[in-house]
């Protein structure tokens, strides 16, 4: 059941503004998208969202513009190739998802909107500030330490006697370094042990289960990037296994069969990339675009997975979910 949904609606109105009449006659505009993983194709749920928000703008797909989709099926030692193809396809903007990716998108030089996954581009030095980005990116960011105090606290009322908290993220993408040192300092904060994780490859999290198995945590926080996303059904499984509670930063994640996700709507964060990539096909400058920071962040609960694995969630949580599955 979705909740929330007419003041999720009002974040929006000021994306819906009058249509693009600056887009200039004649002329087709093209639209790369590159992921770590799969395409954002015009058939995807992110893909959907950038074309009916680009046709707003008087970018139609078939006539003023093309789609170019390309994904990395998770090998990021991919991702330059990939972005110099995009460059010899003569693209005239990237919308893209993931730290790896910004930094093959940034070398090449190609005017790019982060739709997500990158985590904090000031301090990765991806960018010069959030106001005043320069270079050639733009996109969406959002707040990594405030994030996690919340998600640490939604963890803590669904097991108050959480004390000790495992957390899994890919140590060798920069982007998701520094949102789990993110994580791990609001943990500290709240008084939380970390038990850090960190992975490289799909084998590295059989170590990371055996580490947990030898000294349990009472819950799991796991950072999102195109590994983890990869092997999220491993972690999904043992936490069930185990009966911990998990929570994860894509609502994708618990619709997918884990516990919770608190994180940026990823509807509302296309809708904005798509409105960004408007103003880059009418002239402006990524450079000169602030990098934006999302509006909704919805709580999503898997009652199901709750259910099966014996986990029960607390009234006061279920009354706080903007979506429960069920």
């Amino acid at each position: 059941m979705r909740r929330r949904e007419f003041l999720g609606g009002l974040g929006c109105v000021s994306l819906l503004g009058p249509r693009a009449a600056l887009a200039q006659n004649g002329r087709t505009f093209h639209l790369g998208t590159l992921t770590p993983i799969a395409p954002i194709t015009a058939a995807s749920p992110g893909g959907k969202i950038l074309i009916k928000v680009l046709g707003e703008r008087g970018f139609n797909l078939g006539q003023n513009l093309t789609l170019q989709p390309l994904g990395a099926s998770g090998d990021v030692a991919k991702l330059p190739s990939l972005v110099s193809e995009l460059k010899s396809k003569g693209v005239d903007a990237i919308v893209i998802i993931g730290y790896p990716t910004a930094i093959a998108s940034k070398a090449a030089g190609i005017p790019t909107v982060a739709a997500s996954g990158i985590g904090d581009p000031v301090e990765t030095r991806l960018i010069d500030s959030l106001a005043h980005p320069g270079g050639t990116i733009t996109g969406i960011s959002d707040v990594a330490a405030t994030l996690s105090a919340k998600r640490l606290s939604l963890l803590k009322e669904m097991s108050p006697k959480l004390t000790r908290i495992a957390m899994l993220w890919n140590k060798d993408d920069l982007g998701m370094t520094t949102r789990y040192q993110a994580s791990a300092k609001a943990a500290q904060a709240l008084g939380l042990t970390v038990q850090a994780l960190g992975v490289r490859e799909p084998d590295d999290f059989e170590e990371a289960f055996s580490v947990m198995k030898g000294d349990l945590p009472d819950g799991i926080l796991m950072v999102a990037d195109a590994l983890t996303i990869l092997n999220r059904r491993r972690v999904f499984e043992f936490a069930a296994a185990r009966k911990l509670p998990a929570i994860y930063e894509n609502e994708d994640f618990a619709r997918d069969g884990g516990l919770m996700s608190y994180g940026s709507d990823v509807s509302e964060c296309f809708e904005r990339a798509a409105a960004l990539v408007a103003r880059i096909f009418n002239g402006e400058k990524p450079g000169d675009l602030p990098f934006e920071q999302p509006t909704r962040y919805p709580l999503v609960l898997n009652l199901k997975t709750a259910k099966a694995t014996g986990i029960e969630i607390p009234p006061t949580l279920l009354a706080l979910a903007d979506d429960v599955i069920e």
